[in-house]
């Protein structure tokens, strides 16, 4: 990971870098916010597993260079080193994630579901 990328304190940190990264295009910033072995919902019901294809699906998004709006956080539902974190996004969708606390201290994404229906 490049050291000099902000690294999540806590997982509300996830949602705001991912929207950040998005609009930079930093596809490899993104990429670091995933364990290697994370999941990553993608349309159509398909599942991007490790590092590779979660890079490879970011590589599609942001080719086009759509601009991504921060949505609104809702609270964190914490277990031990697991947090629940979820966004709601201004076109009524929410984001569902599973983050893992690292042994650095810092969180990151193993399970990441970006587009359900509100």
């Amino acid at each position: 990971m490049d050291d000099l990328r902000e690294r999540a304190a806590r997982p509300e940190d996830l949602s705001r870098f991912v929207v950040e990264r998005l609009n930079a295009g930093d596809v490899e910033g993104l990429v670091a916010l995933y364990e290697p072995d994370a999941v990553l919902a993608l349309p159509n019901g398909r599942v991007a597993t490790g590092s590779e294809e979660i890079r490879q699906a970011y590589e599609h998004l942001v080719a086009d260079r759509p601009t991504f709006t921060p949505g609104r956080q809702q609270p964190t539902l914490r277990n031990g080193d697991l947090a629940l974190t979820s966004v709601r996004l201004a076109d009524g969708g929410v984001t569902v994630e599973v983050a893992r606390r690292q042994p650095d201290s810092t969180w990151l994404w193993v399970i990441d579901q970006p587009s359900l229906l509100g």
